[in-house]
């Protein structure tokens, strides 16, 4: 019998780091989740296909699935299992059932990032050797103690007296915001009282924790190919079609979007290709962007604006542009009910020093949807962040979490729900 995950926190951490895989490719990670979840006992759990609906994924690979496969098959996990989770379709959700109570859902993020992890002696992982396995691929975004954070407070809530229903979502391909609209939008998030999610760091040091975010920003990845006409550059550049220039100047023309007098607007082409040789005219190109608004109308209308600045861009040079938004997120804002009681039990956490009832979030993130479709039900939801002293910024080589913050967020988070459970129904303000 495995030791409780309580007592393996750091240990958890520390396995699920070396071992990150990508959006929709979590094939190993959701294995060992399976594994953990299945030694603590929960009273339903439902992977993959059975926890929400493949064909509601956004931002799925059209290839590279396999060689993800592969190695979790190498690695020894089981051939039912991974039969269940080909073709993408990762993560898992794990039920507590308790009698009467108020029903709650915890979201937790699974996925990693396409990020070499540092060698150098200074970064922890690489000097006490859980530095990330896989090449080009890393935990740079705390999503490994975020898993850690769920696994313990599903344990400690199945082992305890609670009364009431706790939905655990194990939640892939956070970051392309491909994961969180299908597991809103399945059974396990009907009739939720409260949801609660929650992320590592975020600037916030250790001991510190705010108790709900303001003000995600609402978000969409674009993709775009352009598609001209090749022709040789030095002996008919005439009879060709630029899809690099059309590319071009869609690029230039995207940073002149007019931003919204309504509030904060954003746009970036983050990966640009084009071209074949020096003395071809270049027949296709690619671009991948994203844009973002404060509100979820605001992104709606950046959205609108880079796709016409596309495939403007591309009839002005003769070519043709096939623009496809391949995921989107919402903004939702934590309900103040809620973050009025996470403020409260995390100011009696042992080591938790400071306590900040909201911040703007200032970034995007697919939880949202889930946030969105409680609150729209009724319910209250609140997006916590459990400080973290992190060396570099999340998103680079050398991003590292402090490991005494995995116990503060199992506190807080099993501390919250219990108190949810003390208080159900929790009173709206606008009902006093």
């Amino acid at each position: 019998m495995s030791k409780p995950v309580r007592n393996r926190l750091v240990s958890i951490r520390r396995r699920l780091h070396r071992h990150p895989e990508p959006a929709w490719r979590e094939f190993t990670t959701t294995a060992r989740l399976v594994d953990e979840i299945r030694a603590i006992g929960v009273d339903e759990l439902a992977v993959g296909p059975d926890a929400y609906d493949p064909a509601d994924r956004m931002a799925v690979p059209d290839a590279d699935l396999e060689p993800w496969l592969e190695r979790a098959r190498e690695r020894g996990v089981d051939e039912d299992l991974l039969e269940q989770l080909a073709g993408g379709t990762t993560g898992a959700v794990a039920v507590v059932e308790r009698g009467e109570g108020p029903a709650i859902g915890l979201r937790v993020d699974i996925d990693g990032l396409f990020i070499e992890e540092s060698t150098d002696g200074e970064h922890v992982p690489a000097a006490e050797d859980f530095r990330s396995e896989i090449d080009g691929t890393m935990h740079a975004c705390g999503h490994d103690a975020h898993m850690t954070w769920g696994l313990a407070a599903l344990e400690a809530i199945a082992e305890s007296d609670f009364s009431g229903r706790l939905v655990v979502f194990f939640q892939p391909a956070e970051e392309t915001g491909g994961g969180g609209s299908p597991m809103a939008k399945s059974e396990y998030a009907a009739g939720l009282d409260y949801l609660l999610a929650v992320h590592v760091g975020l600037d916030h040091p250790t001991g510190e924790v705010v108790a709900g975010i303001e003000k995600p920003l609402a978000m969409c990845h674009v993709d775009a190919t352009i598609e001209g006409t090749s022709a040789h550059a030095g002996k008919a550049p005439n009879e060709g079609a630029n899809a690099m220039h059309a590319m071009g100047t869609a690029i230039e023309s995207a940073y002149g979007i007019p931003r919204h007098a309504d509030g904060m607007t954003r746009v970036n082409i983050g990966k640009a290709e084009a071209g074949t040789a020096s003395n071809v005219i270049a027949e296709r190109a690619h671009m991948e962007a994203e844009a973002r608004g404060e509100t979820t109308e605001l992104m709606a209308y950046m959205k609108r604006r880079l796709e016409r600045t596309i495939r403007s861009a591309a009839e002005l040079h003769g070519c043709r542009a096939d623009v496809d938004v391949v995921s989107e997120s919402p903004r939702a804002d934590s309900d103040p009910e809620l973050q009025q009681i996470v403020s409260e039990v995390a100011g009696s956490v042992d080591d938790v020093e400071r306590v900040l009832p909201a911040a703007d979030f200032g970034a995007s993130e697919d939880a949202t949807f889930l946030m969105e479709r409680v609150q729209d039900d009724g319910g209250l939801a609140s997006y916590l962040i459990v400080g973290t002293d992190h060396p570099t910024s999340h998103h680079t080589p050398t991003f590292d979490v402090d490991e005494r913050s995995l116990a503060h967020g199992v506190d807080v988070l099993v501390e919250t729900i219990r108190e949810l459970e003390r208080r159900h129904p929790v009173p709206r303000e606008d009902d006093e």
